[in-house]
C-alpha cells in the first residue's frame, strides 16, 4: 500500500507488535462500563436512524467491531496493519475486515451510518487531521453517528501535545479543538464524555470520547 511516511511508520510499528497489542487490548471493555457506555449509545443512535453499516476504522484485532456487532450494528473493520487485519479475521471468521487509510477509504460517498474511530486518530499528524475529517464526511451518509476516542489534554489554545505512545509516536488532542475541525467539516458534536486519568491509571491520560453527526442535510453548518 503507497501512502504517507507516517503510515508507512504506524504500520510497521503495529505490524511489529500485533499479537502483544492483541494480548494487551484482550478484556479492557469489559473492565470499562464508561467505555462501553458510549459504545451502546452510539450503536442504539446509528440503530434509529436506519442509516446503513458502521466501520470501524483502525480495528486492531477486531474486538471492538464484534462488539458492535453484538450490539446489533452491521459492522466491519479497516485498519492499516495487515498483521492486525490478519489476526482480526482468525479471531472473527464470520466479520468482514480489510487493510485500508482512514484518510483515503475504498467506499463510496454517504454509504456509512456510523463510524467508529476509537484511538485511531492519535498517530494522525495534527496537520493531516482535517483530511481524515474530510473524508469522514464524505463516506457518512447525512445524519450519520460518528464515535472518536482518543487520549485528551485540556489546553484549549493547543490542538495536540506529542507523547510517547508505547507503538509509534501518537497526539493527544484537546477536545475542544477536535470538536472544531469537525464543525469545519460538517460533522456536529452531540455528546462528549471525557474521563479523569485517576480511572485509568494504565493510561496515564483522560480518555475523551465525542459523539457528533453529520448534518442531516449535505450543507455543512
Amino acid at each position: 500500500m503507497i501512502g504517507p511516511d507516517f503510515l508507512h511508520t504506524t504500520r510497521s510499528a503495529y505490524d511489529s507488535m500485533a499479537v502483544q497489542y492483541a494480548e494487551f487490548v484482550s478484556g479492557q471493555l469489559e473492565r470499562d462500563p464508561l467505555d462501553r457506555s458510549m459504545l451502546g449509545v452510539f450503536a442504539e443512535l446509528v440503530q434509529d436512524s436506519g442509516a446503513g453499516p458502521v466501520a470501524d476504522l483502525g480495528c486492531g484485532p477486531g474486538h471492538v467491531t464484534a462488539h458492535l456487532h453484538a450490539l446489533g450494528l452491521t459492522a466491519f473493520g479497516v485498519d492499516v496493519s495487515p498483521e492486525m487485519i490478519g489476526l482480526a479475521r482468525q479471531a472473527y471468521p464470520d466479520l468482514r475486515f480489510a487493510e485500508g487509510s482512514m484518510s483515503a477509504l475504498d467506499l463510496p460517498d454517504g454509504t456509512l451510518g456510523g463510524i467508529l474511530a476509537r484511538y485511531s486518530i492519535i498517530h494522525t499528524p495534527p496537520e493531516r487531521l482535517p483530511e481524515v475529517f474530510a473524508e469522514f464526511h464524505r463516506v457518512l451518509t447525512p445524519g450519520g453517528h460518528l464515535l472518536l476516542s482518543f487520549q485528551a489534554h485540556d489546553v484549549p489554545s493547543e490542538l495536540a501535545e506529542a507523547f510517547d505512545h508505547t507503538v509509534s509516536l501518537a497526539y493527544r488532542w484537546s477536545p475542544d479543538r477536535v470538536t472544531d475541525l469537525l464543525r469545519e467539516s460538517g460533522i456536529v458534536e452531540v455528546a462528549r464524555l471525557v474521563i479523569a486519568a485517576e480511572q485509568d491509571e494504565r493510561r496515564g491520560f483522560p480518555q475523551a470520547h465525542l459523539l457528533a453527526r453529520k448534518a442531516a442535510d449535505t450543507t455543512r453548518p
